[in-house]
Formats: structure tokens, C-alpha cells, sequence
């Protein structure tokens, strides 16, 4: 038996994918379905799927914001979540703290990415504290782009515990906000407006959310690499002519494209077979370590790869 895992994503629907993978002897059709930023559309997908379908991804929002130990819920994610009263439905934060963790990790480990001493633009710690953690971990040097990318306040965060203080006296205030004030959704995802570029200029990586880096990227990025979760094939050839060197994201490639963490752990959720809330972080791992995920890691100049460590 086929099981559906279905992302409903407040974002583009240009970017709306869908495949059929095998996992652990198990069929799965993994499909993204963006509502271009209609919250009450995505509402109703949820109900009409719900107890249909063994997994939903939230895409294009949070449920949650984490620093510290502390969590902070998103107002508007809390409806979208409450839609699905009989199917899990997770935003990805299970992942984020524990496979972005681990991938970190796996890239000095494996010599794939040399950090100790790099400098890093991290655009959102509190979106990534398990990225955040294992960057600082590794001995990069690392901005937190949190209030210059999320709140357009230029003021870099340089370490972790200047995050966490940011984080106790925005992040209640943050959460209540309209969540198109702090992210981009809909048709914005498929804009660009150059701003910012001295913090993608210092940096010698640009890791987190996609659609935060991509908003105010520059038009050139010569030697960068690009740390990040959710791309499409044209995002790539983007990347590429914008001169970046390295491509790696998260999450593996799957039929051209690498899906968002939400989905990815949407399909673990189903693959473990119980509810959401219960998952632990060595559920989320014991699985990666049977299903042997690792980056993907795609070298986009051809004189660039050896250069990109």
C-alpha cells in the first residue's frame, strides 16, 4: 500500500512537486502543494485530507521558533495545525534539530566542508538552533541574521548567547505578528530585492532557510557556499549563474529537487507509524540511520570544487 505524505505550504504553488520513492520497503508519494499564501485554502486542503492521507507537512510556516530550551508558537501556525485532528502534521522542527544537526556534523567529519575559523551567515538561528549549535560547535564564525532578515534590523547576532537574549525579547512578541511580516509567502518567495549584501559579502557560507537567503541575495556570490534545506532545478541554475561554488542542502535529492525538512519528517512520521508528538529525537535518528540519508552536495562550478572545502 501506497502512503501519501502531502505538504501544504502557504507558499508558491510554482514550486508545487510530487514523487514516488521507496523507503524502507515502503511506497510513499511525497507531494508539496503550495496555496500562494492563502491561509484559509490551506486550512481547508488540511480537513478535506484529514485521516486520508498518513502524514502532512506544514510548509511555508512554523509552528514553532526554538532558543535555549524554549519553544515559541507561532499564532496563525496554531489554526493551520489544529486543521488535521486525525493525520500527523509536523513543520519540521524535529528535523531541523536533529538531522541539520547531524549534517553538519557528517560534512567535517567527511571532509566535505572545512568550517573551524569560516565565516558563516546563518540567516536565522532561532528558525535552525540545532544548525546554530553544531556551526558554533565546529568552531565557525558565525552571524545570526535573525533580525536583519526576519525584522529588517541590520544588526548582526554574534554568538549564541546574544541569540538567546534576543530571542527572551522578541520571540513572544514575534510569534504574534502576521507570519508574511517575518517570511516571505505566496508570489513574495518569487521575488529577489538585493539588501544586506555586505553579510553575504564576509561570509564564506550562507546557511538556513532558502527562501530567507534568496530574498536579498545578490547578483553575484562568486566562491560562496550555499547550506540550506528546500531548492528546486531552477533555484539551482540560479545559484549557478549567480556564481555561487557549492550547492548542499539537508535533505536528499528526490527526483530533482530536494523537499523542505517538513516533508522529510512528514515521511518519517508515517514511516514510524504513531502520532506526531510522541517522536523523540533518537526516533528521528535511529530512522536516518536505517534509511543512511546523507547531504546532498552538488559542486556548481566546474573550476570551483576544489575550492569550496
Amino acid at each position: 500500500m501506497v502512503k501519501r505524505v502531502i505538504s501544504v505550504s502557504l507558499g508558491s504553488s510554482k514550486r508545487n512537486h510530487s514523487a514516488a520513492i521507496t523507503v524502507l520497503g515502503q511506497e510513499f508519494m511525497i507531494e508539496r502543494i503550495g496555496t500562494d499564501g492563502d491561509r484559509a485554502k490551506a486550512i481547508q486542503m488540511i480537513r478535506d485530507l484529514d485521516g486520508k492521507v498518513a502524514a502532512f507537512g506544514m510548509g511555508g510556516i512554523d509552528l514553532y521558533i526554538s532558543c535555549g530550551g524554549r519553544r515559541y508558537m507561532f499564532r496563525e501556525a496554531r489554526s493551520i495545525a489544529r486543521a488535521a485532528t486525525k493525520t500527523p502534521i509536523v513543520d519540521g522542527s524535529g528535523l531541523k534539530n536533529t538531522l541539520e544537526r547531524r549534517v553538519v556534523q557528517y560534512l567535517v567529519e567527511y571532509d566535505v566542508l572545512r568550517l573551524k575559523g569560516r565565516k558563516v551567515l546563518l540567516v536565522a538561528g532561532v528558525d535552525r538552533f540545532g544548525m546554530a549549535e553544531a556551526l558554533c560547535a565546529a568552531g565557525a564564525d558565525v552571524i545570526f541574521g535573525d533580525l536583519i532578515f526576519a525584522l529588517g534590523i541590520p544588526i548582526p547576532i554574534r554568538s549564541l548567547r546574544a541569540l538567546d537574549i534576543t530571542a527572551r525579547l522578541l520571540a513572544p512578541i514575534v510569534v504574534q505578528l502576521p507570519f508574511e511580516m517575518v517570511y516571505p509567502t505566496g508570489k513574495k518567495q518569487e521575488r529577489i530585492e538585493p539588501k544586506h549584501a555586505r553579510y553575504y559579502d564576509w561570509a564564506d557560507v550562507i546557511a538556513g532557510d532558502y527562501h530567507f537567503i534568496k530574498r536579498n541575495m545578490p547578483a553575484r556570490m562568486e566562491g560562496k557556499v550555499i547550506l540550506t534545506n528546500t531548492v528546486t532545478a531552477g533555484d539551482i541554475e540560479d545559484l549557478r549563474s549567480r556564481g555561487v561554488s557549492r550547492l548542499i542542502t539537508t535533505t536528499p535529492e528526490i527526483q530533482g529537487r530536494s523537499f523542505g525538512t517538513n516533508v522529510m519528517e512528514g515521511l518519517l512520521v508515517a514511516l514510524a507509524g504513531k502520532p506526531a508528538g510522541d517522536m523523540t529525537p533518537s526516533d528521528y535518528l535511529g530512522l536516518l540511520d536505517k534509511i543512511g540519508f546523507v547531504p546532498r552536495v552538488v559542486d556548481l562550478q566546474a573550476s570551483g570544487s576544489t575550492q569550496s572545502k
